[in-house]
C-alpha cells in the first residue's frame, strides 16, 4: 500500500464536516427514519449471526429488555419514531470514523485558519477586584481537604467556584472541574456518569461521535496512534490470508474503519478478518451490549468495503479472562492491540497480585505475531493524595491549555463541554475524588510501562522510520505548531509545548524476535 495514500487516509475529517454541520441542521425524515430502521434490524441480526453464542445472547437480552420495563416503569423509553432517527444520526455520523480521501486544498485552509483565527472570548471573570490565582487556590483547597480541615476547604471551594466556569477559558474551566472532584472527595458522592472509566450508557452515541470529530480535528493524539498502529498492522498482515485482532478496550471500534478500508485496497484482495472485542462489563442487565452493538458498527463497515468479517466479544474484567476465553486459530495472522486502557487495569497498590501484570500475562500467553501498545504517559498514580494531586494539575492543565489554544471556530466552541466531559474529566474525578480501588485511573509514565512489559516477556519490536515520518506529516500538515511528535528508543511520543503526553509502541514475544526485528527509528 502506498504510504502517500495510508497517510491521506488518515488526515481527511474535513470533508465531511460540512455534511455533518447540514445533518445536525437538517432532522431527517419520517420516510428515512423508516427506512433505516429496517437496514438497521437487518444488520443487527446478521451481526448477532457472527458473534459468539449468539442465539443466547439475543433471548438474554429479550428477557433483561422485560425486567428493564418492570424495574424502570418504563421511565427510560423513547418514542420509536425519536429512537429510529437517533439510530439513522449515530449511522451518519459514522462517517466521521474515515478519515480517508483527503483534500489537500482543504487540509491546507483548515490549517491556516486553526493557527491565524482568534479565540472566542470567555465570558468575564465574575470576581472583582484582582485576578485570582486558580492553581494556587486549588493547591490551597486541596491541603485543607488532605488535612480534613473542612471549614477551610470549604471556603477555599466557594472562592473557587467564584472564579471559575465550565464555559470560561482554560484555567477557569479546570478550576471548575477540579472543584467538582475535591467537593466529591470531601462529601463522598460523585455523579454516575464520572465513577466509571467510560462514558455511560446514557450517553447518546451521537454526542460520542461529536466528542470524538472534534477531539481528532483540534488533537492529533487519536489519529497518530491510530495511524502508526493500523500501519503497523496492515505491514505485518500484508501477505496474510487470515488476520486475527484480539482488541483490549475495543469501547466504540474508532480505531479500525480506517484498516478496514486499507485492507480492502489490498493487493491481492483483504484477508479474513476476526476482531474479537474484549471490553469491561456495562452495570445493569446487559453488561455486553456496548461491545456487541460495536460490532454491529465493524460488521456495517466491512459489508461497506467487502472484507471477510467476523466478531466475537468478550465483557468483563480483563484480569478475570483466561486464555482458554479466547479462540486462538493455527494459520492466523494474530495480533493483540490496546490503545489508551491499559492504564484503567488495577495494579499492585490495589492487589498484591497485580491485575495489571497478570493482563500482561496474558497478552504474552496468547503469544501474538505482534503486540500493540499505546497509553497515556502520566506521573499522577502516586499513594499520596497530595503529590497525585499537585501532578494531575499539572498534566491536566497542559490538555486544558490545549484545548483552550485549538478549539477557536464558534461551532467547536459549542462543543468543547462535551469533548471534557466524556473524554477528560472522569479520569480527574478519579485521581482527585477517590483512593484505594474506588480510583480507576491510574497512569504509569512510558518508560515504567518499558519495565513491565519486558518482565511480562516482551521485547520491543521495529517501528519504522516511514510509520514516524507518516504521523510526523500528519502533525505538520493538520495541527497546531505546538504539538511534538517524536522518538526515544522503540516509543513514538507525543506532547504538548514540550510535555509528552502520550507514547506509542510494539512488542513481540521474546522468542518471536528474529534478527530483523531490530529498533530502526
Amino acid at each position: 500500500m502506498d504510504e502517500e495514500d495510508f497517510v491521506e487516509d488518515n488526515l481527511a475529517l474535513e470533508a465531511a464536516e460540512r455534511s455533518f454541520h447540514e445533518l445536525l441542521h437538517q432532522p431527517p425524515s419520517s420516510e428515512s427514519s423508516d427506512q433505516n430502521s429496517t437496514s438497521l434490524a437487518t444488520t443487527t441480526d446478521s451481526a448477532g449471526s457472527l458473534v459468539s453464542n449468539g442465539e443466547s445472547q439475543r433471548k438474554y437480552r429479550h428477557r433483561n429488555d422485560e425486567e428493564d420495563d418492570l424495574e424502570n416503569g418504563r421511565r427510560n423509553k423513547q418514542p420509536a419514531i425519536f429512537v429510529s432517527e437517533m439510530e439513522e444520526l449515530a449511522a451518519k455520523f459514522e462517517h466521521v470514523l474515515l478519515v480517508c480521501k483527503s483534500n489537500q486544498e482543504e487540509d491546507s485552509s483548515s490549517s491556516t485558519t486553526t493557527t491565524t483565527k482568534k479565540q472566542n472570548p470567555p465570558p468575564p471573570n465574575k470576581a472583582t477586584g484582582r485576578a485570582k490565582d486558580l492553581r494556587s487556590l486549588l493547591t490551597q483547597c486541596a491541603q485543607a481537604v488532605a488535612s480534613f480541615d473542612h471549614r477551610r476547604a470549604t471556603e477555599k471551594l466557594k472562592e473557587i467556584r467564584s472564579n471559575s466556569s465550565n464555559s470560561g477559558d482554560g484555567i477557569q474551566r479546570l478550576a471548575f472541574y477540579f472543584a467538582e472532584a475535591l467537593e466529591a472527595r470531601i462529601t463522598g458522592i460523585i455523579s454516575p456518569p464520572l465513577c466509571t472509566a467510560f462514558p455511560s450508557s446514557t450517553t447518546s452515541m451521537v454526542d460520542i461521535l461529536k466528542a470524538y470529530k472534534l477531539f481528532v480535528h483540534v488533537c492529533p493524539i487519536y489519529v497518530a496512534d491510530y495511524f502508526a498502529a493500523n500501519k503497523s498492522i496492515y505491514e505485518l498482515a500484508l501477505n496474510s490470508t487470515k488476520l486475527h485482532i484480539i482488541d483490549f478496550g475495543v469501547l466504540y471500534g474508532f480505531q479500525w474503519p480506517c484498516l478496514l478500508l486499507a485492507l480492502s485496497k489490498r493487493p491481492g484482495g483483504p484477508p479474513k478478518l476476526r476482531v474479537t472485542g474484549i471490553e469491561l462489563p456495562q452495570s445493569g442487565f446487559r453488561p455486553s451490549d456496548r461491545v456487541e452493538e460495536t460490532g454491529r458498527r465493524l460488521k456495517r463497515f466491512c459489508d461497506m468495503f467487502n472484507v471477510p468479517f467476523e466478531f466475537n466479544f468478550i465483557a468483563k474484567k480483563w484480569e478475570n479472562i483466561t486464555l482458554d476465553e479466547i479462540t486462538i486459530i493455527p494459520g492466523e495472522t494474530t495480533v493483540v492491540n490496546c490503545i489508551h486502557r491499559l492504564q484503567y487495569t488495577p495494579d499492585e497498590t490495589v492487589s498484591l497480585d497485580s491485575p495489571r501484570d497478570t493482563v500482561l500475562k496474558l497478552f504474552r500467553d496468547i503469544n501474538p505475531d505482534l503486540f500493540v501498545f499505546a497509553e497515556i504517559n502520566g506521573t499522577y498514580n502516586s499513594p499520596f493524595f497530595m503529590t497525585r494531586f499537585k501532578e494531575a494539575l499539572f498534566h491536566f492543565s497542559s490538555l486544558f491549555d490545549m484545548f483552550d489554544t485549538t478549539i477557536q471556530a464558534e461551532d467547536e466552541y459549542k462543543n468543547r463541554a462535551l469533548l471534557e466531559r466524556e473524554l477528560l474529566v472522569r479520569d480527574a474525578m478519579s485521581v482527585i475524588s477517590s483512593e484505594g480501588a474506588e480510583r480507576f485511573a491510574r497512569p504509569e509514565t512510558y518508560k515504567q510501562w518499558r519495565v513491565r512489559l519486558l518482565r511480562a516477556g516482551f521485547r520491543p519490536a521495529m517501528i519504522s522510520r516511514e510509520i514516524l515520518k507518516g504521523a510526523k506529516e500528519i502533525v505538520r500538515k493538520r495541527y497546531h505548531k505546538d504539538f511534538l511528535i517524536d522518538a526515544d528508543g522503540n516509543w513514538m511520543l507525543q506532547g504538548w509545548k514540550g510535555r509528552v503526553i502520550y507514547a506509542f509502541s510494539c512488542w513481540k514475544p521474546a522468542e518471536k524476535l528474529t534478527r530483523d526485528d531490530h529498533i530502526i527509528i
